[in-house]
């Protein structure tokens, strides 16, 4: 493949996933579908071979800055393998563009329903009167606890800082801005409140076939 630098926008993603400024499953995965999408956007050499080359080159990139986030696997595999399955009926590079923006656009607009679903879905879990911990910062959890506090529940949340990159106070702005009672702590305050606690709600960098949960 002849060498084709990598858009600037694309490259200030991969450093936004990697340096966790771009935090949470679903924010991840759908920067990643936007950075594959911004790539195919600005591809500018005319080789249908190259571009193919040139869309893997950006996906290994994307894929190295959180190789733990297996959303981010997931955005580019949806994205991807649309390019894979077409690239021996498509017949030019704008055809083969077209099928990556589209592709991503569809990937981000599932994503986003699907914290919405999930919001819906994980606050029938939730009591009038639970008092919750929640660590890290979930789009997917967060969805839980205003769905729940929409649906008029009376609910507490304790949020981790999350040391050492603090992601809970962005959790705790989160529901204090949507009206919700949380009470900021240091991680080491778990083992105090966790006699007060009804339930636990995280998001998930990965969850294995037994079930496990890695969140870090």
């Amino acid at each position: 493949m002849a060498k084709v630098s990598i858009p600037d926008e694309v490259t200030a993603i991969a450093n936004d996933i990697k340096n966790m400024k771009i935090r949470g499953a679903g924010k991840i995965a759908r920067a990643a579908a936007k950075g594959l999408l911004i790539a195919a956007n600005e591809y500018k050499n005319g080789m249908l071979e190259n571009f193919l080359s040139y869309m893997n080159h950006v996906a290994d990139i994307l894929k190295n800055t959180r190789p733990t986030a297996v959303s981010l696997f997931n955005a580019i595999s949806y994205v991807l393998s649309r390019l894979e399955k077409s690239k021996n009926y498509i017949k030019s590079v704008d055809e083969a563009k077209l099928i990556v923006v589209r592709a991503a656009n569809m990937f981000i607009e599932y994503s986003l329903n699907a914290v919405e679903i999930i919001g819906e879905i994980g606050s029938k879990r939730i009591s009038n009167g639970d008092v919750l911990l929640t660590h890290c910062n979930s789009s997917a959890a967060i969805a839980i606890m205003q769905k729940a506090h929409l649906q008029g529940k009376n609910i507490k949340v304790y949020a981790t800082e999350t040391r050492p990159k603090f992601q809970g106070h962005i959790t705790a702005r989160a529901l204090a801005r949507a009206g919700i009672e949380v009470t900021l702590i240091p991680d080491t305050a778990v083992r105090l409140v966790m006699r007060e606690v009804d339930k636990v709600l995280v998001g998930a960098d990965t969850v294995a076939a037994n079930g496990a949960v890695i969140n870090k």
